[in-house]
């Protein structure tokens, strides 16, 4: 099976998360990252569930102040994805990618349509038909539910701009031009042909469809992806793909992410708009899952969630081997690090620790949906935290104080679930050890 996977299966996995599409999504998405946590860092303050907190915030007038930071960082993700998926193309082709991202972005607004009725604060539609209103951005569509578009045009434009200079149909100004007008003049032929076709998909939708792009993808591919991840089925499949890819010694966190982060992204920004709404919960249009559930409860302290492990190796081992890793493992492990321990115990290609390290992941995630369905556990509140952050911290940052206790049994299970895994390799190596010193003093003992 070992050779099946490395010879056969793993290849095209690599092909596949190495081509120019996966490459481009992937660093591209992580632009909105920084941004995504400063507007957490505002969405947590101007709504934190203390009462006190709550009526002091409500008393200065801050509160507006705090959204209007959340709303424009945040809430904006989508233009800062379609920027950095069309300049990452770019760059990966070896030309300048700065003037590829400006044309992303561009191409994103051209396309973008407002559909939102105007109202008054009090509700009152003041404008119905805002189709043709000029002057006005639905910035709904900025956040999460633009994202599945920002990234086809991201990509898209990507493409055609760097074929357009790789093939030389630029304008060429002599060797005396300064760089920066040069780079300007080769810009304007490419980003011409896009802005142009990107006026013509949008006046296709609007006259035969009376719709915009963006609306037509979000309700035929994003909602219905978005409703497909964000299932119990979905909760499982994911933590199962990363540590399967991680067991043959590929990152699956980084792979998984790469394919999931927009999806989970926009889960997130609809919880977070309901969150500060006062509105969150699954009758409202709330997720499940989210980029919290996988950060907090799939891959919290490593792939593998081997914090068990780790406290197994500390204060229960053995063999040497193991408590030596186990010292070494403890501090990294508390900022989701466990890089020596998937190659140090190690965990990849260890068909006796395979099963734990599939399993308690998806035990996890899967328990998690499951409590938060229910109603047990509020739903996560859409606010990003640094995958680097500790446990139960970073639970009570996404959920409150419920769900900080609720990483806590999980990280508690995790233990029992690597025991007796664990156990049986630490006495194999215990055993080894032992008979590698009986034999160098029967060694001493004959000289």
């Amino acid at each position: 099976m070992n050779d099946f996977i490395n010879d056969k299966v793993l290849p095209k996995v690599m092909r596949f998360t190495d081509s120019k599409i996966i490459t481009a999504l992937k660093n591209g998405m992580i632009y909105t990252i920084p941004f995504i946590i400063i507007g957490s860092v505002f969405l947590i303050l101007s709504s934190l569930p203390i009462v006190s907190w709550s009526n002091w915030m409500n008393s200065t007038g801050l509160v507006p102040y705090f959204n209007q930071a959340t709303n424009f960082s945040f809430n904006l993700m989508a233009i800062i994805a379609v920027t950095g998926i069309a300049y990452e193309w770019a760059r990966n082709e070896g030309i300048a990618a700065l003037p590829a991202g400006i044309t992303g972005l561009i191409s994103f607004l051209v396309v973008l349509q407002p559909t939102t009725p105007i109202t008054n604060p009090a509700g009152k539609v003041l404008v119905k038909n805002v189709r043709h209103l000029t002057g006005f951005i639905d910035t709904s569509w900025l956040a999460g539910k633009g994202m599945i578009a920002a990234i086809i045009i991201g990509l898209v434009t990507g493409w055609i701009y760097s074929w357009f200079v790789k093939n030389n149909i630029t304008i060429k100004l002599p060797e005396q031009v300064p760089a920066n007008v040069a780079n300007s003049f080769v810009a304007l032929i490419p980003a011409a042909a896009l802005v142009t076709f990107w006026m013509l998909v949008y006046m296709a939708f609007d006259h035969f469809g009376h719709t915009s792009m963006l609306a037509w993808i979000y309700n035929v591919i994003q909602t219905p992806l978005q409703g497909i991840t964000d299932s119990f089925g979905g909760a499982l499949i994911v933590p199962i793909l990363i540590s399967f890819l991680w067991f043959f010694g590929v990152h699956g966190s980084s792979i998984v992410s790469g394919i999931m982060t927009a999806i989970l992204l926009s889960n997130g920004t609809d919880n977070a708009k309901l969150f500060a709404s006062g509105n969150l919960s699954l009758s409202h249009g709330g997720h499940i899952f989210t980029q919290a559930l996988l950060d907090q409860f799939g891959t919290v302290t490593g792939a593998g969630i081997t914090i068990g492990l780790v406290v197994y190796m500390l204060w229960f081992a053995k063999s040497e081997q193991i408590k030596s890793l186990g010292k070494l493992e403890i501090a990294p492990a508390l900022f989701n690090i466990n890089e020596p321990i998937l190659f140090g115990v190690p965990l990849v290609l260890n068909p006796v620790m395979a099963i734990p390290f599939i399993l308690t992941p998806t035990l996890s995630m899967g328990l998690t949906y499951l409590a938060i369905k229910i109603g047990l556990l509020p739903l996560f509140n859409g606010v990003y935290v640094p995958w680097t952050t500790p446990p139960i911290f970073s639970g009570f940052l996404v959920g409150g104080w419920r769900t900080a206790l609720w990483q806590a049994l999980m990280l508690a299970m995790t233990f029992f679930t690597y025991l007796p895994f664990i156990r049986k390799y630490d006495n194999q190596l215990y055993k080894e050890e032992q008979d590698n010193l009986a034999e160098e003093e029967a060694a001493q003992a004959s000289k």
